[in-house]
């Protein structure tokens, strides 16, 4: 299996938005002007696009409130949760 590519939703309080960033090259992705928007109606996924890649959000506190992988289909079976 490929290792899927890594990414990190978190707030930018300097400009108020939500920003996915690659966490390899801290590459700015897409943004998004709540985090609402991000995480409904498939809007990561699309940010995505063909490749995939594993996505934590984090609160705006900075921790993470949860992970998630696109596709789906591309979890590895023995994942916590």
């Amino acid at each position: 299996m490929t290792k899927l590519p890594k990414y990190t939703l978190s707030h930018n309080d300097s400009r108020d938005r939500w920003e996915l960033r690659q966490d390899k090259t801290h590459q700015l992705v897409k943004w998004f002007d709540t985090k609402a928007v991000a995480t409904a109606g498939g809007a990561l996924a699309r940010a995505l696009g063909t490749q995939g890649g594993s996505v934590k959000i984090e609160k705006l506190s900075g921790r993470y409130q949860e992970e998630r992988t696109f596709p789906r289909s591309a979890d590895p079976r023995k994942s916590k949760g």
